[in-house]
């Protein structure tokens, strides 16, 4: 049975990708370097650091991996607390709330920074309903990468094969089944060309989830 939920947070919880997406494309200005479509949607489930790394390797920037991080993080805290329609993804405030008053553990497992976090999770009062954040940050490596999804699934009440992961991109669902975690692949609309094909199950909608439906997800999904 599972008692165990980890979900990504950018594209699985909220859709911060378009603040994201003109922080970094403001700075790229900045740094007036030509940063692809295509390398831009390959840095999905990346955390900034290792988004920078790649791109001073790549475009042999002499700036300090740190400074550009925190530009662009000044960036897009600016542009965050500006943009007064963000909302929760439809139907995954209530799936949360169902998981969580039928006594299912949730972790939260983002590439995201912890600044980043907070500031969703205080917006949308989530502390209550998850046990413990982890961050990519604290991580050498980024998703695909199963570090983070393994540090969460250490965190569980259960041991990994009762716990399954949410995610919507190419890399974060490398990263659960290279944990060896069973993974529901969100194919969410806010997600540009992600390759879900290797998740366990794929929804299209969160009411296709509830808590009946995730408690036997692991013996539904092991038997097939």
């Amino acid at each position: 049975m599972i008692q165990t939920v980890i979900f990504d947070m950018d594209g699985v919880i909220v859709d911060t990708e378009p603040v994201h997406r003109y922080a970094y494309f403001k700075q790229f200005e900045e740094l007036n370097i030509a940063v692809t479509e295509e390398m831009y949607t390959s840095f999905t489930g990346f955390s900034t650091r290792n988004t920078f790394q790649t791109l001073k390797e790549a475009f042999q920037l002499n700036h300090n991996v740190e400074d550009l991080i925190q530009r662009k993080r000044n960036i897009f805290n600016d542009a965050f607390d500006s943009k007064e329609d963000l909302e929760l993804l439809e139907g995954v405030g209530k799936l949360i709330k169902d998981l969580h008053e039928n006594g299912m553990q949730l972790i939260l497992a983002s590439s995201a920074s912890k600044v980043t976090i907070e500031r969703v999770f205080k917006r949308f009062g989530l502390h209550q309903y998850f046990t413990h954040v982890v961050s990519g940050e604290d991580f050498p490596k980024s998703k695909p990468h199963p570090a983070i999804f393994e540090h969460a699934a250490s965190l569980s009440v259960a041991p990994k094969e009762n716990c399954i992961v949410i995610e919507d991109s190419t890399n974060g669902v490398r990263a659960s089944k290279a944990a060896g975690i069973l993974c529901v692949g969100y194919n969410s609309i806010h997600s540009k060309d992600q390759d879900l094909s290797e998740a366990d199950i794929i929804i299209n909608h969160f009411n296709e989830l509830d808590f009946e439906e995730v408690k036997k997800m692991d013996s539904k999904l092991r038997n097939n």
